[in-house]
């Protein structure tokens, strides 16, 4: 059993300290927080549990009314989407600053709507800002909790409050924990534009600007039946190129994690610009995060990328050799086949070949194809067994596992994968040999 959270939306103006309070509630440092203002475009999601009540926190960007700030009418659309989808909102302000006429404009928005409100002055933890607690009645929000999203004092107290006003959970029923689906890639190929597209929504902002995607943003669909989790990441650099600002450093980071976290990737390339170094370094990074892989090819509308080349390439270089798509996230080309293709991923990511099918097929490829000799020794393979999934993990029995190179296991792998359409799926061979296994 599962269940539908309702929403707590934190809003403010920028910079009020917003992402720092949701890692606070969340227990978790998702959200890239910097002092610099406008970090946070996007609106993103995590979940926190309070007294037994658990909610989905979503952190939104700083809501200014008069910004010229890139992005800025975007970034207030995305903090008014998440107050539309809330069941409760924090209204945060800086208490250093006293009341300021901006709060007096985002209260009157609040004022307006039907949803609960819980005001949280931050900054607590200095003198000024505890001076000033008693000002922001005059919001006509009700009494002013003091809080320090940094140190956590008061944070307990605020969460009591929103506890309160919560709205009772609606149970339903979920089979299976949600396919995490994560968008990968270099800066501005259009990561967020096949989000959205994916989504049927403005979810993420979209923006020619390079580096526009901060967090990784989780959004939930469902898919013929099927719960998945699609990622929106910010955009990978080379890594010596990570470090211009921490911002940059921890959307890298962030993007890394969120890869860790997921099933399937889907590595992002821009057609128009084709297949760079950058795309194969991204693809490796989704191997060794052992997600099953898949490659689309971007802007297809617009390209002239030599497709054959590409693919020969990508498969030469990436050791999952991932399926590709070419697709446009302006035009919708190709976007109705990203999702089945995530799915069937997904399938053969866990599925689980028999032990004996395993060994038919071990038998098949040793009487075709004899290891070679090392020396005067000669690998035999005695048999074989699928022991996980998720990724598929096998383990061979050996005569002797010093006998066992890297030849022979890369030759062992790419059969398996070829012989039972484990394209862009990472498997994972361990050899036992019998000195190891009866010593």
């Amino acid at each position: 059993m599962n269940t539908s959270k309702p929403r707590v939306a934190i809003i403010g103006y920028p910079n009020v300290g917003k992402s720092t309070l949701f890692n606070r509630i969340t227990g978790t440092r998702e959200a890239v927080v910097a002092p610099e203002s406008g970090v946070t475009r996007d609106r993103k999601e995590g979940e926190a549990d309070w007294n037994g009540r658990s909610f989905v926190v979503v952190d939104t960007g700083g809501i200014d009314f008069e910004s010229d700030r890139p992005l800025g009418e975007e970034v207030r659309k995305q903090a008014q989407l998440a107050l539309q989808e809330a069941a409760v909102v924090i209204f945060l302000v800086d208490g250093r600053s006293g009341v300021v006429p901006q709060d007096h404009e985002i209260a009157q928005l609040l004022r307006k709507g039907s949803v609960p409100v819980v005001l949280a002055v931050n900054k607590q933890d200095t003198r000024v800002a505890r001076d000033n607690l008693n000002e922001y009645w005059e919001l006509g929000l009700g009494g002013p909790i003091g809080v320090s999203a940094e140190h956590g004092l008061g944070v307990g107290d605020l969460l009591d409050e929103v506890v309160k006003v919560l709205p009772e959970e609606a149970a339903v029923q979920s089979e299976a924990a949600p396919i995490r689906v994560a968008i990968v890639g270099r800066p501005n190929v259009g990561k967020s534009s096949l989000a959205n597209a994916l989504l049927g929504d403005q979810r993420t902002i979209v923006s020619s600007v390079p580096g526009t995607t901060r967090d990784a943003i989780d959004t939930e669909l469902i898919f013929e039946g099927t719960a998945m989790t699609l990622v929106d990441t910010a955009g990978l650099r080379r890594p010596g190129r990570r470090t211009t600002t921490d911002v940059e450093y921890y959307s890298s980071l962030r993007a890394l994690k969120a890869l860790e976290r997921s099933d399937i990737a889907l590595v992002v390339v821009d057609a128009s610009e084709g297949l760079v170094d950058l795309d194969l370094q991204v693809v490796y990074e989704a191997q060794r995060a052992k997600c099953a892989t898949a490659v689309l090819f971007n802007k297809w509308d617009i390209s002239t990328l030599d497709l054959p080349k590409a693919t020969a390439r990508l498969k030469a270089k990436a050791q999952l050799k991932p399926p590709w798509l070419t697709v446009s996230a302006l035009t919708r080309r190709g976007v109705d086949r990203i999702l089945p293709l995530a799915c069937d991923l997904h399938r053969r990511y866990s599925s689980r070949i028999p032990t004996a099918e395993l060994n038919r097929w071990l038998d098949e490829l040793r009487s075709k194809h004899p290891p070679a000799a090392k020396g005067s020794k000669v690998i035999k393979t005695f048999y074989m067994v699928q022991y996980d999934v998720r990724p598929p993990r096998f383990k061979v029995m050996v005569n002797a596992r010093a006998l066992v190179n890297k030849s022979f296991a890369y030759y062992l792998e790419n059969r398996l994968r070829e012989d039972h359409q484990m394209w862009g799926i990472p498997l994972v061979i361990d050899f036992e040999g019998k000195e190891e296994r009866y010593s």
